[in-house]
């Protein structure tokens, strides 16, 4: 539970950290894809585009709060389990 509990909250910052980026547009991009038939017959031409990001400054910090956090207890049982023998088909 506190695992699964961490990882969303992580996500989430993960997702708000991305979503704070100033992300612009520099250069237009541009994909020709090669036409072919028996031979090609253009050549193939590929430019992608080129941005320029800007992300947040994050300041990362520990400090010791005090939560109530559930606890487990485990006991000893016997209960039935399978047990399966297989024989691979080259050994048959």
């Amino acid at each position: 539970m506190l695992k699964k509990t961490l990882t969303i909250a992580m996500m989430s910052s993960f997702a708000l950290a991305l979503s704070a980026c100033d992300v612009r547009k520099t250069e237009q991009g541009d994909v020709t894809l090669p036409n072919y038939e028996i031979d090609k017959t253009k050549q193939g031409n590929l430019k992608l585009p080129e941005y320029d990001v800007k992300t947040p400054e994050v300041d990362v910090r520990k400090e010791e709060k005090t939560v109530d956090v559930p606890t487990v207890k485990t006991e000893e049982r016997t209960v039935e389990v399978p047990n399966i023998d297989v024989t691979p088909a080259r050994d048959k």
